[in-house]
């Protein structure tokens, strides 16, 4: 054969061989690297440490794989910046999970994250990407999760969502977005927010049932910011947005007036029922009433007590309401009879600054209704300010009750809140406590999500759970037997420099067991089914759960993410055992990154808490022993930003 046709006939046999073979040259693991080097090279953080010496890329900080392929990719605030560039999803196309949420990455999403088909996760929140929602998005019918929040995107939301049938979560709160809000025909969506944009026009009925912060800070109407113009207050508005005329027949108007009289009849006589009722009470209890300088009056919070004067003072009540009614239920004597008179017992041996009748006529408000009662604020005329908790459900007999309560008023540390004095009747027991202006551990975590929140750095949250962990060990160290029984973010209540103080200790033993219902089911042990009997270890299972809540940002009891009805231990455990562990944490904490590695020590010390078992769980001496070295650590290494003052959040 003439060489020439030789020549011919190899160079289309290797053309030839070179298409058969195309198809076989999809991405593998090593385009998976590869992509990933390069987006290093692009956009690089300060904390992309990874040991490019390895050919795997699977053990790289913040990269999952499963079955030779990348299929989680999570690098939250680690100061990516810049743009992403075309080419890179391209090769990633196995991804289920994408966070590089909390970096400061610009411009458009690249247009090759339409080839992450499988894409269930994407996590962009709080960087500065710009133009529009790009329509690629749509394609990615896989989508489950989609946080687009506190970026530039401009333009309108899109109808084509609607093809996103499986979306239970859509964030596009704080960008520019304008343009009315399509309706949104999503069965499994959950989470919808798109608060602090420039939209307007009437919030589609279908997403109405949402709150009002999904929606403020745009011109938008209707649901719950109120009626559009043209609209009644329940929606009910024609497709042209008229107002729907009111047809009624004969018989139904014929209904409502027969209906108003009657209804006015019984007014009346329920009035005249009610002022006889009055009447007699006050002429039955005058001499009481009149020996305790009070009206009669019901527990503030449950009925607004009459005040001599004739006045109201809104939401400031007698707190001797509720000794008053506890003179007055307990029978004849207690109050008018000298030496038998109730009276407030006090602990120690401080100064005794007010009484029972400073107690009569001091102001109060309601500070919320716990476990073991309701508690309140009580500032007395000399000024002094106290919280009084109402005990309910109280069974024991009232020595019992004294010896218990003794005890508990013997408890010294600088981590617990003090009880001062107490008050016992038959119909009524108070309790009297320092009051902590800060309020509660639940109330900063949960309390104000609004833009006016100041983020808590890591030596605030760290320091509170020292405070915590300090008073639970102060109390099981009286004693074997000795346990809080109700650990919970409501009762670490705060000083005015966030020192975490223990509150509510010793109060299980004093009440039935249906004071304590579902409030403490997140946060109980598995092995407890007596609320009342509660031994160390279990104080320490709750006691984690709290660090899991301090670390996360989340209540113990919340649906969680993809998993709904998850408790918190078990969702953080799934997490870190299978995705990153950075993911857990709270957003305000991913911003000081000099910290994460004692932030990943006190999530392990959490985890370890909460093991199921007690016998796996550490003793609460050796738990604070180990926050103690975390808090050295990060003092020895001195973090400027996670040591000092509170961030106050302009940088977020």
């Amino acid at each position: 054969m003439h060489p020439h046709f030789q020549r011919h006939n190899l160079s289309s046999l290797l053309f030839i061989s070179i298409l058969v073979l195309l198809p076989l040259a999809t991405p593998d693991l090593r385009s998976d690297r590869s992509a990933l080097l390069t987006l290093r090279s692009a956009v690089g953080g300060r904390t992309l440490l990874w040991d490019i010496t390895k050919t795997s890329p699977c053990s790289w900080a913040g990269v999952n794989c499963d079955d030779d392929r990348v299929t989680v990719l999570r690098l939250p605030g680690v100061a990516l910046h810049g743009t992403i560039p075309t080419g890179i999803f391209s090769n990633l196309t196995a991804l289920r999970t994408l966070s590089l949420r909390l970096n400061a990455l610009t411009g458009p999403l690249p247009s090759d994250l339409s080839a992450c088909v499988t894409l269930r996760n994407l996590y962009l929140q709080g960087n500065l990407f710009s133009g529009d929602i790009p329509e690629f998005l749509y394609t990615l019918h896989d989508l489950v999760r989609l946080n687009l929040a506190s970026n530039n995107f401009s333009g309108e939301i899109s109808p084509a969502f609607n093809n996103l049938t499986r979306l239970r979560t859509i964030y596009l709160e704080n960008n520019h977005l304008s343009g009315s809000i399509p309706t949104l025909d999503l069965p499994k969506l959950q989470q919808f927010n798109v608060s602090n944009n420039k939209l307007t026009g009437s919030i589609p009925k279908d997403l109405r049932s949402y709150k009002a912060s999904s929606f403020v800070g745009n011109s938008l109407c209707g649901g719950p910011l109120g009626a559009c113009p043209g609209e009644v207050d329940n929606g009910d508005v024609n497709l042209d947005g008229s107002k729907k005329e009111s047809k009624l027949s004969g018989g139904a108007i014929a209904g409502i007036v027969i209906g108003s009289v009657v209804g006015f009849i019984l007014i009346v006589v329920i009035l005249f029922l009610l002022c006889r009722k009055k009447s007699s009470k006050k002429s039955s209890s005058v001499d009481i009433a009149r020996t305790v300088k009070q009206p009669e009056v019901e527990i503030p919070g449950e009925k607004q007590p009459e005040l001599e004067s004739g006045g109201g003072y809104g939401n400031a009540y007698s707190v001797g309401a509720a000794a008053a009614a506890a003179m007055v239920g307990s029978g004849k004597s207690e109050a008018s009879s000298g030496a038998g008179a109730k009276k407030l017992i006090f602990f120690g041996n401080g100064p005794r600054v007010f009484d029972l009748e400073d107690l009569l006529r001091a102001s109060a408000e309601v500070l919320g209704k716990g476990t073991f009662g309701t508690a309140y604020k009580a500032v007395l005329e000399a000024g002094t300010v106290v919280a009084v908790k109402r005990l309910k459900d109280v069974t024991i007999t009232e020595k019992e009750f004294k010896e218990k309560i003794e005890s508990v008023g013997a408890m010294d540390h600088e981590s617990l809140v003090p009880l001062r004095a107490y008050y016992f009747s038959k119909d009524e027991k108070l309790l009297v406590y320092d009051y902590m202006s800060m309020g509660s551990l639940s109330a900063l975590l949960h309390g104000n999500k609004g833009a006016g929140r100041t983020p808590l750095n890591w030596e605030i949250r760290s320091g509170i759970a020292l405070g915590a962990a300090r008073g639970i060990e102060y109390l099981h160290s009286q004693g074997s037997n000795v346990s809080h029984g109700n650990i919970k973010s409501s009762n670490i209540l705060l000083t005015k420099s966030y020192e975490g103080r223990v509150s509510d200790f010793g109060l299980a033993h004093l009440v039935g067991p249906s004071s304590t219902p579902n409030r403490v089911a997140g946060y109980r042990a598995p092995e407890v089914t007596d609320p009342r009997k509660v031994s160390q270890k279990a104080d320490v299972y709750s006691f984690g759960v709290l660090l899991l809540e301090l670390l996360t940002g989340k209540p113990p009891t919340h649906a969680l993410l993809n998993e709904e009805g998850v408790d918190l231990p078990r969702w953080v455990q799934s997490i870190v055992k299978e995705e990153w562990t950075s993911e857990v944490f709270d957003l305000e904490l991913l911003r000081y990154q000099n910290v994460e590695e004692e932030m990943v020590q006190l999530l392990q010390l959490a985890i370890d808490c909460s093991a199921q078992y007690p016998d796996k769980r550490p003793s609460i001496s050796e738990v604070t022993r180990r926050i103690e070295e975390l808090r050295r650590s990060t003092l020895r290494e001195g973090q400027p930003d996670a040591v000092h003052d509170i961030d106050d959040g302009s940088s977020r």
